[in-house]
This record gives structure tokens, sequence and C-alpha cells, in this order.
């Protein structure tokens, strides 16, 4: 194991933290507005991509109960574990965001939210570009690429 790979200890950090960081963040309430504003947008049964989905509160378990078809991808094993026990209605990835892959025009919406800060840089416009790809036509991606919204 190397410990100087970045998303080794992303994978490690968020494994051994992951009750914690729910705790901390108000995983509970967060992202409320945003999440509202993109299930508006999705269209009834729509299909939904949660890029770094953690435990899978709130967005997965939110998308999921307005009636989305939503899939869930995160690198740390636990944090999966913990999302397929919360959001039994979504489906949950255990993998690297940038080594996923999904076929052309997949989902109506990718969603990312501190995630993509913890992707090394040369490989975090490679995965937008997978993300442009999975998108159907008019579809939308919700994402932040800094550490405050």
């Amino acid at each position: 194991m190397d410990i100087e790979d970045p998303k080794e200890l992303v994978r490690r950090g968020y494994d051994a933290l992951s009750l914690r960081y729910d705790r901390t963040y108000g995983a509970e309430t967060k992202y409320g507005p945003w999440i509202r504003a993109l299930s508006g947008r999705v269209p009834a049964g729509g299909t939904v991509l949660d890029l770094g989905c953690g435990s899978g509160v709130p967005v997965a378990r939110d998308l999921a109960a307005a009636g989305h078809r939503v899939t869930g991808v995160d690198i740390s094993e636990v944090q999966i574990r913990r999302a397929r026990e919360r959001v039994p209605q979504a489906e949950f990835v255990h993998a690297d965001a940038t080594a996923v892959d999904f076929g052309p025009a997949s989902f109506d919406a990718v969603v990312s939210l501190y995630a993509l800060i913890h992707i090394p840089l040369d490989e975090q416009l490679p995965l937008l570009r997978k993300v442009a790809g999975w998108l159907r036509p008019g579809g939308w991606f919700l994402g932040t690429t800094g550490h405050r919204a």
C-alpha cells in the first residue's frame, strides 16, 4: 500500500472517519437547496449519478426519495457499505470515480459535491469529459470544484 498515493489517503481517511464526517458536516440537512433545484430539473423517474456519494446522505437519499433512479460511486468501502444500508433503493458501486465507466447518455444528471477536490488535477479534466459523455442531451451536472460553494 502506497500511502503517498493521494487517492489511497482519501480512501483510508473516509474509511476511518465516515460516521464522524457525517455528524460533523450535518449530512442529514446539507445541500438541501441544491438537491431540490436539481430534482426539479430531472424528469420524473430520471437517472442520477452521484460521484463521490459518501454514505448516501443526503444526495442519493433525497433524490431516490423524489423518485429518481440513483447510482452512487465512492472510493471508500466503508462509505459504500453505509450508503447501501441507508439508501437501499439506490445502487452503489465501490470504485475510483476516474476508473468507473458507464455507457454514453446513461444519466439525466450527474452530481459531484466536494469530491473532485480529492482527485489529482491531471485526472479531473478527463473525468469531466467522461461525465459529459454520460449525460443525456439536456442533462445536468451539479458539482463543486473548490472547498466552498
